[in-house]
């Protein structure tokens, strides 16, 4: 079973930065698909970025160039870097692994983009 813990959400004003990190325990880290979803008062969970095991990465249209995923194998982290945020990118964010299908999630960690 993958443990996810999630960190570094908060309060930032329009135009302002965060960065999340999401620890993982378990084996295969380095095979393993790891995501970011958001999930917004009123609105479906939606996929904001996702980085193969071979760093191969996607993201959600509104968040391309402004976004940016990474993974650290050795630490068994992954990050999401996001600039230039937006109110619409307020959101509890959660980490996802994803290995053959078989999906884990943590518990969430809330942005806000308010000034």
């Amino acid at each position: 079973q993958v443990q996810l813990v999630e960190s570094g959400g908060g309060l930032v004003q329009p135009g302002g930065s965060l960065t999340l990190s999401c620890a993982a325990s378990g084996s295969f880290f380095g095979i393993t698909t790891m995501n970011w979803y958001r999930q917004a008062p009123g609105k479906q969970r939606e996929l904001v970025a996702g980085i193969t095991g071979s760093s191969t990465t996607n993201y959600l249209d509104s968040v391309k160039g402004r976004f940016t995923v990474s993974r650290d194998n050795a630490k068994k982290r992954v990050y999401l870097q996001m600039n230039s945020l937006k109110p619409e990118d307020t959101a509890v964010y959660y980490c996802n692994s994803d290995l053959l299908g078989n999906k884990n999630w943590g518990q969430g960690t809330q942005v806000t983009v308010s000034s």
